[in-house]
């Protein structure tokens, strides 16, 4: 196979000059021939012409021998072959041959066309001669009517020796003109080849780096066009080269000056980037060519790297602790790449902060508590001693009192859930039997409210691994809310199974949630409308409360509401396997 440009047009262009070399000879020789027998045609019509008034008479006496003895005397004269033939094919009279020992003559093909009243003329194989001929037939008529046929003929042996020696010379003529063109078609390839194979050498400097190289090409034209066009984009990759070398080397001091670890590892996991950061959280481990868990030596970390993969989300974060430092990571997946992106920020000191936080509340809420039970039982003594007048101002400050109390109350419960020492008393609960349970208690809130319950319970609900009492106190906090801030309509309590989880839903008719704030309604102390909240006597707790609590027990907690119609919380809990 061909694969140099040079061999590929010179091969086309001896293609092209063989199939054309080869077409003009065969045309040539075909409209030679065929023109050399058009005019040998006509001679022997014009000669047929004129021998028709000297064979006719005797003809048409029937003086055959006669006949013969003339056509004999005049065919070696003018060197053409005469024969006479009757209607039935039988011949009278022939210039060569005894008309009595030739055969009979009735379907020969010129003898057929002018029996048929066309003029007749054959090339072919003479039987009775044994050559090639050419015969040209015309009739013999009296009164009209035809009697005979006079056919003359002409050997093709002087004709055919003729036809080859000009044939031989068409045919020197062509391969001499073939080989000055094939000469010039190899000039023309050469002369097409070199600018394009120094081109190729160009390219080929350029892959290798070298972006000062040029083309220099002095036949003007397209070829000169395109050696400027490479010259000008080596100029413009040159340039590109370098503002791409600039951007790696700021972005390389970027990356080094981040204070966060950064890793970033291929699909097969092994590490493709880091930055300082990372290599300092590590302990100065050797981190080039390795695989992310050969440096990376924590067993949590290596589950949420397969689970980021395997469901490919975009986004990750957790909290890990790596050499008594506590890590936010992050993680990202690229799917266009197939790479995850680590980022590890140390939040050691917010931890130590938050902490801080939670002892000081707890420690608070500690101390509160006694001082603010006693205020609370001498307003209720001084609430029997104070006459009408003042009755009021004790009320308020018995309000405050006990909401005070009650918020002292939910943040040690809270701190209590967030202690990662909290244990669970974990037993098989029917979920059912609790929730009907829970409802008995709102009874009386419900009749005074107006309310009613509306139960969507699906058959063969399994029980659930779970403490009944933190369950219970997180139930019961949803159903206050959703009793709290519904004013007519239904509570509405539901259980469904899903796949291996025992789904629990409140859902009441209330006034809902707008959606700027379902996801901050988990957060401490966020209340979504803070008068009806404290008129209510709401924390803003009890939420958080029932998040931990779920969290507790590996479940999840999510809400639905819309304004005006309703709220929707649903609880998902693993069930009791089968």
């Amino acid at each position: 196979m061909i694969k140099s440009l040079f061999g590929k047009l010179f091969a086309a262009y001896l293609l092209i000059v063989l199939f054309v070399s080869l077409f003009i000879l065969f045309a040539s020789f075909n409209a030679f021939r065929n023109y050399s027998l058009s005019i040998h045609t006509d001679d022997l019509q014009n000669l047929a012409t004129v021998l028709l008034p000297r064979v006719t008479p005797l003809y048409v006496q029937g003086t055959y021998t006669q006949l013969d003895t003339l056509v004999k005397g005049l065919g070696p004269d003018i060197n053409t072959r005469i024969t006479i033939v009757n209607r039935d094919g039988v011949v009278v009279a022939d210039s060569e041959k005894d008309p009595g020992l030739m055969e009979n003559h009735r379907f020969r093909p010129e003898i057929l066309q002018v029996l048929e009243g066309e003029r007749g003329t054959s090339l072919r194989f003479s039987s009775t001669v044994k050559e090639e001929m050419l015969y040209v037939a015309m009739p013999i008529r009296e009164q009209g009517t035809i009697q005979g046929v006079l056919r003359v003929s002409l050997f093709l042996a002087d004709f055919n020796r003729h036809f080859s020696r000009v044939r031989n010379t068409v045919i020197y003529s062509a391969i001499g003109l073939s080989l000055m063109a094939l000469f010039a078609a190899f000039l023309f390839s050469r002369s097409m080849a070199r600018p394009i194979r120094e081109l190729r050498f160009a390219a080929r400097r350029l892959a290798a780096g070298d972006f000062t190289s040029q083309v220099i090409i002095r036949d003007k034209g397209e070829i000169q066009d395109l050696a400027q066009s490479f010259n000008y984009m080596i100029g413009e990759i040159n340039k590109l080269f370098t503002r791409l070398a600039d951007q790696r080397d700021q972005l390389n001091s970027i990356i080094s000056s981040i204070q966060e670890g950064l890793l970033v590892f291929d699909r097969k996991g092994r590490i493709t980037l880091c930055n300082q950061s990372f290599k300092k959280y590590m302990q100065g481990s050797s981190v080039k060519g390795k695989y992310y868990w050969e440096v990376v030596r924590i067993p949590r970390f290596t589950e949420l790297i397969k689970k980021v993969q395997e469901d490919k989300v975009s986004y990750y974060v957790e909290e890990l602790s790596l050499h008594d430092t506590c890590f936010l990571c992050s993680i990202s997946y690229l799917a266009e790449r197939e790479e995850t992106v680590v980022i590890l920020s140390d939040i050691t000191a917010m931890k130590r902060v938050e902490a801080m936080k939670k002892d000081f509340v707890v420690n608070v809420s500690h101390e509160l508590r006694t001082p603010l039970t006693a205020i609370k039982g001498f307003v209720e003594t001084l609430e029997e001693t104070v006459d009408e007048k003042n009755q009021h101002y004790v009320g308020i400050i018995k309000r405050h009192t006990e909401r005070l109390v009650n918020i002292v109350e939910d943040l040690l419960t809270l701190s209590e859930l967030e202690e990662r020492e909290t244990t669970l008393l974990l037993e098989d609960v029917n979920p059912e039997e609790l929730l009907r349970s829970i409802s008995l208690i709102f009874e009386p809130r419900m009749r005074e409210k107006g309310l009613f319950w509306t139960w969507n319970i699906e058959p063969d609900i399994p029980n659930i691994k779970a403490d009944s009492f933190k369950l219970e106190q997180a139930l019961i906090n949803l159903i206050d809310n959703a009793i709290k801030y519904t004013e007519q309509g239904a509570i509405t309590l539901s259980l469904k199974h899903r796949d291996s989880r025992v789904v629990i839903e409140v859902s009441d008719t209330g006034i809902g949630i707008s959606e700027e704030h379902l996801s901050r309604i988990f957060e401490r102390f966020y209340v979504v409308d803070k008068s009806r909240s404290k008129k209510l006597g709401g924390t803003g707790l009890g939420l958080s409360i029932v998040k931990h609590i779920v969290l507790l027990h590996n479940g999840t907690i999510d809400v639905k509401s819309t304004p005006a119609h309703g709220t929707t919380f649903s609880i998902s809990l693993p069930a009791n396997p089968v």
